[in-house]
């Protein structure tokens, strides 16, 4: 394993998230899930919130393929102002409702630190953007929030000021930080982003922190998607998070890079071969058994 001291000037300033002897492993405790423990947890669901038939019929069949938590946006940064925002708190509402109907956590991203408050009554992880990593005032903010913290690599940002973003989370008070790898931006046009899966064993040796990988940004193409999850799996990543939608093509978000249901559930299936052993699986065990299905 490569150890610390090859990047330790680079990283080890960041005194709160860097990994020492002390401090080797966050472990992030969301009810009796937990992430960064050794296991490997998929979140879930569609990029925007657009229905309730829509959120619950996804948040059904991921759970039913074994995923634990459900993504969502209910507030959306859109780079283009004639693309769909968002509904809202009521896209919130809306994700509140398909956690007390499928036990699943749930994940949605906040824009602004006046949001704070609002989107921590209904989120059990508060994810900040791509867009917002170097959004200071909204770290701040979320260092008083009470939540776990998904931060999401900046789509131009070196490892480094990435790591600086959780310092400044940490420093407003909240550890609970999972640093997540989600493309960045290159010359090359062939994919939406390039998948940085180096990131993930670098970052795992520097700091503390769980790593999961967003490979549906990561690729923007809905067929390389469960090759580089496979992938994430491989290089040790703590999970993954997966855009999904009972109908892709007519998403009215981010429809390039969305699985169906179908192919969400082929995907966990695919995985078992890389993590057997991942508490994400339990709830097929029993239909595999009966079925004599085995990993």
């Amino acid at each position: 394993m490569t150890t610390n001291s090859q990047w330790n000037g680079q990283f080890s300033r960041f005194d709160l998230v860097a990994k020492t002897a002390e401090r080797c492993r966050t472990v992030i405790q969301i009810g009796e899930l937990t992430i960064g423990a050794g296991s490997f947890v998929v979140m879930a669901g569609p990029c925007a919130v657009e229905s309730e038939r829509q959120l619950l019929t996804t948040a059904e069949a991921v759970a039913a393929a074994g995923a634990h938590i459900l993504r969502g946006g209910a507030f959306k940064p859109r780079s283009s102002p004639y693309s769909f925002q968002g509904l809202g708190v009521e896209g919130l509402k809306l994700l509140s409702k398909a956690r007390r109907e499928t036990g699943l956590a749930i994940i949605t991203e906040v824009m602004s630190e006046e949001d704070v408050d609002v989107v921590a009554e209904y989120a059990d992880i508060m994810q900040v953007g791509t867009r917002s990593m170097e959004n200071y005032a909204l770290l701040e903010a979320l260092g008083g929030c009470a939540r776990p913290v998904l931060l999401k690599r900046g789509m131009t940002a070196l490892l480094e000021e990435l790591l600086q973003s959780a310092q400044v989370i940490a420093e407003a008070g909240n550890p609970e930080i999972i640093l997540c790898e989600r493309g960045i931006r290159t010359f090359e046009t062939a994919t939406r982003n390039t998948l940085d899966l180096a990131a993930v064993p670098v970052l795992k040796t520097v700091s503390h922190l769980p790593v999961i990988v967003d490979p549906s940004h990561g690729t923007g193409v809905r067929a390389l998607v469960p090759i580089m999850a496979r992938a994430a799996a491989v290089v040790g990543s703590d999970g993954l998070l997966v855009e999904v939608h009972p109908t892709p093509d007519k998403a009215w978000s981010d429809a390039a890079q969305t699985l169906s249901l179908e192919d969400f559930d082929e995907m966990m299936r695919d995985l078992r071969r890389y993590v057997p052993f991942a508490p994400a699986f339990d709830i097929l065990r029993p239909q595999l058994l009966a079925t004599g299905e085995t990993q």
